[in-house]
């Protein structure tokens, strides 16, 4: 299996520390951890595997002065992605408490910049077993990628996530 490039943000908080949780699940020198806010499409470039982690509402939301969300700044790069032989796979972090008609939304925003370019996205996640009341990352009855919840439910993440990876890893080549 080729590298994994693992692209995500913001830093700092959860969304990092599962992006180190996957990496080590993965197994050291198989993946390459980026913070999306000092990447660009090039970066991505360099890897047929790739990994993208993105949060709902993330730290930047609480700070005093928020600066620009990391993955908005970073929105404009997919235009110059070359898509083709590229496999993409997706986790989001969301409070389904909180945030129930919102759970994981910004999974979904991705997804779509993703498919509205004709990515290859895989890791799709069944719906069963999450509550919430509404999600743009659910068509169908699955999630475009998966969902995790590490305010309310981070008992069931590392459970969720090897379920995750059997899922992807055979995919990636």
């Amino acid at each position: 299996m080729k590298r994994i490039g693992l692209f995500y943000g913001p830093e700092g908080g959860s969304v990092e520390r599962v992006a180190l949780k996957i990496a080590g699940m993965i197994g050291e020198g198989k993946v390459d951890l980026h913070p999306i806010k000092d990447s660009s499409s090039n970066d991505l470039e360099k890897y047929d595997n790739l990994i993208l982690g993105i949060s709902t509402i993330g730290r930047e939301t609480w700070s005093s002065e928020p600066p620009a969300n990391d993955w908005d700044v970073f929105l404009p790069q997919f235009d110059n992605v070359k898509y083709q032989g590229k496999k993409f796979a997706l986790y989001g972090l969301g409070n389904h408490i909180s945030y129930a008609l919102h759970f994981v939304d910004a999974l979904g925003t991705l997804g779509k910049i993703l498919t509205d370019h004709n990515a290859e996205i895989i890791g799709q996640v069944s719906t069963e077993g999450y509550e919430f009341e509404d999600s743009q990352a659910v068509i169908g009855n699955q999630f475009i990628g998966l969902p995790l919840d590490e305010d309310f439910e981070s008992e069931k993440t590392d459970e969720r996530i090897i379920n995750w990876l059997d899922i992807i890893i055979p995919l990636f080549k």
